[in-house]
Parts: C-alpha cells; structure tokens; sequence
C-alpha cells in the first residue's frame, strides 16, 4: 500500500506544481471541462473520499436502462447483471463480486431515499434508470455518513429543473432481440416549483434462450419552493418488472459461443416478477441563519414472485423510515467549521414463503411438500446515528473532518407454519438476533492548492449479516457464532483540473483490510446433501490505484464544436489472508490467493465528438481484465475481453421542438463475453435437472457474442 500512496502523492505533487494559475475557490470560475466536474468536486470535498459522478449527458451514452454498461466505465465499479436489465450485483473495489443474488454491503440510495432496506439488501430490478439525471459514487467504506455497508454506496439522482414552462418528451428505442423501450414524460416548472410525471416501457425477447423482460414504471418528482430557505420534494414510483432467467452455463459452453440456456431454469420458465411502490417525501429548511435541516420520510413496498432452479418464493416486503440530517455552519475569523449530525431508521415487517422443487424433469414444478416448505414473518430493524465535524483554516485551505457513526441492525422471525399440529414434525424455525452497536469512525485531512484537492483518509465500514444468513436451517439453530464483517480503509486521492480547467483528473491510491469475512459454504457430512450455512471465514486485502483523466475542447466557429476524451484505469491486487473454509469436509487455507471474481486490471476509454450542425458520435471500449474462479487459484482463469460501444447520432432545436435521432451498436467487435459469474461459496454451482455432467461447474451468464444495433429518437417540445 505504501507505493501505492507515494507513487500517487509525487503524481499529484508534480501536477500541482505545474499548474500555474491564481489561487482562487473553483465554485467561483467557470469551468471549462466536462459536466459533470464541478458537482464531483464539491461532492469529494464533502466525503473526505474517494467520489466519482456521472452527469445527464454520461448516463445517455449507452441506453440509460443498461446501467450496467454506464457505470461500469468508472475506475472502481463493476457492475454485473443475471438477466436483460436486473438482477444487477454493484462490486465496488474488489468487494460485492462473490454474492449470488442482489446486493449486500453495498449501499444504494434514490433522493436521498435508501434502496437499501433495513436488512441490508438491494434490490435493483424495478428501479427505472431512464429516469436517473445524476449518479454519485463514493467508493470504499462510507458507514460513518451512511450506515452499514463495507464496500460504498450509489446514490441515484433525478434532478428538479426550475425553467419556467411547461414541456412534453417522447423517448423511443427500439432494435435486437425484439427490444421495444418508450417514456413519455411532462414537466410544468416555474422558478419556485418543478414537477415532472414519466410513464416507461420496456420490453425484449432477450438474446438468450427464455430470456425476455417487461418493465412498466410511472414516476412523478416534483420540488416546490415553500420560502427563500424552506423546500419541500416528493418523489413517488410505481413499478412493474418481470424478468425471465435463462441460468448458467457450462465454461466450455461460454468458450464456444454456445448458450442453450440452463434446462433447469428454462424447463420450469424462471423468472421474478416485482410490484412495487416507492414514496417519498423531503424537506429542507433553514432553521436559523447557520443551521439547516434535511429530512425525508421513505416507504417502499414490493410484492415480490420468484421461480429459479431450485424453488418458488412469494415474498411481500413493506419498508418505511428516515433519513434526518443537520448541518451547523460557523465562522470565527480565519476558521470555518461545519458540523452534520442526524440519523437514518428503517423498519421492514415482511413475509416471505418458499417451496423446494424435486428436480423432476417430467413435472418441473413439482415440490417436495409442506415438509420442505417455509412461510416466514419478519420484523427488521437498522439504525444509524452519525456525526462529521469539518474544521477549516482559510488562509491554508485546509480542511480537518473526524466523523464517527453508531449502527446498530436486529432482526425478529417467526415461523407461521410452526403452529402445533399443523406440520407433522416441523421444527419451529423462529428466531431473533441482535448485533451490538458497532461505531465507525471516519478521518480526513484535505487540502486545496489552486485548482488541486489533497485528500488523504482512513474510514471504517460496517455490514451485519442477513436475516436468513443468520439461522442455520439444518440445525434448527441461530448462528450466535456469526460475525459482521467490518472494513478498514486507507486512501489517498488527488483531484485537479489543469489547462485552465479543460482538463480534469483524479489519482486514488487505497487500501482496504476485511475483516470477519462472510462466505456461505455447505455443512459437511450433513444427511441431506447440499445443505448450507454462513460462516466468517477470515479476512481479505484489496490493494488499488485508480487514475481518471478526461478533457474537453470547445470551438466556437469550426465544425467540430466540442471533442471529449476520457480514459479510466483500475489496477488491483486483492488477496486473502488469514482465509479458511472447509469444503467437502476438509479445512483448507487459502492465503495470499487472489481473491475470486475480482480482475487484476480494469479500464475504459472514451472519445465522444459533437459537431456544430447536431451531429455527434459516442465511442466507449470497456475491459474487464481475467479473474479466478476457485479460492486456490488451480483452475484457468477465466479470459478477459473488451466490449466496444458506438452511438452516432443528430440533436438540434427546431422551434420549440428538440429532436435527437441516433443509431446505437454495442459490441462491435463480436467478443465472447459475460455478465454475470455465479460464484457464490466458491464450490461450483450445478442444479438437478441441468443436463450437464455430474461434476462440471455452471457458473457464467453470458452476454451476446456478436454487434447488435438499436435505433431511437427523443422529441421535446416546449409551450
């Protein structure tokens, strides 16, 4: 770690000394570069970590639904997806990648709303992206501002525009594998209110066997002034989705370009459908003259249908809670100082039930009975209290934050098919588990010099285990033994502009040391086979350096009007250490391995050219770099590939119409490729029925190995 952090201190060093402009605060210049600059900038300063955003004009790169394609060009973010457009797992430097469904330690938020519910489980699918305007990134632990959660946290924006009028937007796409996507959007705005109501559709048969999708979502977001220092917003969605699962396939199958989908999913039509509601209602206030106040009031509810290879779930999850924060603003002399205070509660009381499958390949859908099944209610609680202080020297630009957050998750089951005499045999599977308060702390020391920020950090992270993960089902016990994980990061970051602001660039430099991690194995000698349990298994390093660089030339009288390059690099060295499972009944060590999933190297480069008469094209190749597959490291890795997207389009204003028409083509250069790797407990998934051969490994979702084409055309037209 420690080359890492002096190699990008004299990076950072030697930029700054050839920058030769006046000292000056970068919210009081014009910035020339990219868009997206001046808001990741503020946001850096107000983290004390490692942020990157994404502006309107990034998200509309790639089709805003593919988000997965959007965020992945940022250096330390992976994400992967199970089907068309969910089932999306965010891997935030090295962590998140061995999780096989949805996400857990990484936090999501939408408005300041969390998607993140009070168990700690993301759930991404009935999120409708084409509705996003902003994304922010804060990469590594960020518990002290935002409660459990190792590996970061995504927030997702819709921004209010305050220009006075009222507008209507027709947005269409449409292209391979029968794919058909359209919002309609009106938006009423003065200079005291903005109110904007979307309806989206989206549809395709998918590019693999049984694999198409229906979203459906109505949004509306609105922010309405109330006074000079008081504004309330609400956001309110409506959401349908339904995505079939095709399920993994062999190495050897994704090798040849041969994806037959998995007979297990696809005999029994696999697949997850979510109704959902999401409410949300925020106020900010000036209480007095240096204290203001940010609160929001949250519910979310989703009606969730699940059928994979191995059960059917029914599962209706209501979450409701807060998100509170103060902020305290005083000066004295030549020292400012900031103070942010509040908390974050969420509540969930949720059911769910499940029902095992038996295999059978003549009737897929056969169970194995009330005795397999489970119906469940819970009541989750999660809780946050945090406190950042941000002491600054003016005359020096430098900026001291010490913060500390108290994060606290308990959870509350019980087995409704455990009434006497209702199951003959049944063990009650009721159970409630608390974790004791856990405080992380959180250190910054930043500093300003000219266009350049300094930021040098340690952060703590926090992520207690699932409900489910919390009970062991073949013992009918509570897992007493089992441990949150915690996080441990040292980061030094840089982020400048140089050539009067043109160009923009970040260095990062991190450490991060997991502790207590959390693996799902299979319990050994157990009578019925396959059986599993959670377990700490030890701990994991993950070494990086992250460099970022992107400029934007403007010409007023050419033809070429604005040319926009970036580049973005990830290098890791993640590994583990202290790391024990057993597996088929042997103990088996597994240190300074390279931990599974996690690519040596990552990048993405971009050139984005826009001419003076409206046309533009896009260009974006991404690289994913190989990664291993077992905890030994004995097996190939898997081949990393590069996925090449171009968008050409034409945008102009006619009148009061905005017209953009553009033609859009993702891998062009016919690359074998995945989306998603079901490692999981690293024991190499199979599923009964699959027709693969006992002992061969069915771990990849492949992506569509040949170019494939979408057209569409976005109308906005202005009373």
């Amino acid at each position: 770690m420690k080359k890492y952090i002096c190699i990008a201190a004299m990076l950072g060093c030697a930029i700054t000394h050839a920058q030769q402009v006046q000292e000056g605060s970068i919210d009081e210049v014009n910035i020339l570069g990219r868009k997206k600059i001046k808001q990741e900038r503020a946001e850096f300063k107000r983290h004390g970590q490692s942020v990157e955003t994404l502006s309107e004009e990034d998200l509309n790169r790639n089709n805003p639904a593919a988000i997965d394609q959007t965020l992945s060009t940022m250096p330390g973010l992976q994400v992967d997806k199970r089907t068309n457009f969910g089932g999306q797992r965010l891997v935030l430097r090295g962590y998140g990648n061995d999780q096989k469904f949805n996400n857990w330690g990484v936090k999501a938020y939408w408005n300041n709303m969390p998607l993140t519910n009070a168990e700690g489980v993301t759930v991404l699918d009935d999120v409708d992206f084409a509705y996003v305007t902003n994304v922010e990134v804060i990469k590594g632990p960020a518990a002290t501002m935002y409660g459990g959660g190792v590996g970061g946290a995504v927030r997702f924006y819709t921004r209010p525009d305050f220009t006075k009028g009222v507008s209507i937007s027709e947005n269409a796409m449409f292209g391979a594998f029968k794919t058909f996507q359209s919002r309609t959007q009106l938006n009423v705005s003065d200079e005291n209110y903005s109110v904007s109501a979307a309806y989206g559709h989206l549809e395709t048969d998918g590019y693999r066997p049984n694999g198409g999708g229906l979203k459906n979502f109505f949004n509306v977001n609105g922010t309405v002034k109330l006074g000079k220092k008081d504004q309330l917003s609400f956001f309110a969605s409506q959401a349908y989705s339904y995505e079939h699962t095709s399920g993994q396939i062999s190495y050897d199958d994704y090798y040849a370009g041969i994806d037959n989908g998995n007979p297990a999913y696809i005999r029994k039509n696999s697949g997850t459908k979510i109704k959902s509601t999401r409410v949300g209602l925020s106020n900010m206030v000036s209480l007095t003259s240096n204290l203001r106040n940010y609160t929001t009031l949250f519910y979310y509810n989703a009606n969730t249908e699940s059928v994979s290879a191995g059960a059917y779930g029914v599962t209706s999850s209501p979450n409701v809670g807060l998100r509170s924060t103060f902020t305290l603003k005083n000066e004295f002399k030549d020292f400012e100082n900031r103070l942010d205070f509040g908390a974050e509660i969420q509540n969930s009381v949720s059911t769910t039930s499940s029902y095992r499958f038996t295999g059978s390949e003549t009737e897929p859908l056969q169970t194995t009975g009330m005795s397999g099944a489970s119906y469940f209610k819970y009541n989750n609680n999660q809780s946050t209290y945090f406190v950042i202080d941000y002491l600054t020297y003016k005359p020096w630009g430098l900026t001291l934050l010490a913060g500390l957050s108290a994060n606290r998750t308990n959870y509350d089951r019980k087995d409704l098919y455990a009434l006497p005499g209702l199951i003959a045999g049944r063990k009650d599977q009721s159970f409630n588990k608390k974790y004791d308060m856990a405080y992380t702390p959180h250190f910054a020391l930043q500093k300003e010099w000219k266009y350049q920020i300094f930021n040098l950090s340690y952060s703590e992270g926090y992520n207690s285990p699932t409900a489910a993960s919390s009970f062991i089902t073949a013992t009918n016990m509570t897992n007493d033994d089992l441990k949150p994980e915690r996080a441990r990061m040292f980061d030094f970051s840089v982020h400048g502009l140089l050539l009067n602001t043109k160009l923009d660039y970040r260095i990062s430099a991190f450490r991060i040391d997991y502790s207590d991690k959390l693996t799902q194995l299979v319990i050994p000698n157990s009578i019925t086979p396959g059986q599993t349990y959670w377990t700490n298994t030890g701990s994991q390093k993950n070494t990086g350096l992250e460099f970022s660089v992107g400029y934007q030339y403007r010409s007023e009288n050419s033809f070429i009007e604005r040319v926009v390059p970036f580049v973005n690099l990830s290098y890791y060295d993640a590994k583990y250490k202290d790391f024990t499972t057993i597996v088929g009944g042997r103990k088996e060590t597994y240190d300074h391995k390279t931990v599974v999933g996690v690519p040596r190297n990552k990048y993405a480069l971009g050139l984005d050219i826009y001419t003076k008469p409206g046309f533009y094209l896009l260009n974006t190749f991404n690289y994913l770099g190989q990664v291993y597959t077992d905890f030994k490291n004995e097996k190939p890795p898997v081949k990393g590939f590069g996925l090449l997207n171009a968008k050409l389009g034409y945008k102009k204003t006619f009148g009061k119409f905005d017209v953009d028409l553009y033609v859009m083509g993702n891998n062009l250069t016919n690359q074998i490729n995945y989306t998603f790797l079901f490692l999981g407990n690293n024991i190499n998934d199979s599923d009964t029925g699959s027709g693969y051969p006992k002992g061969v490994s069915t771990d990849l979702n492949p992506g569509p190995n040949k170019s494939y084409f979408f057209y569409g055309f976005n109308v906005k037209y202005r009373f």
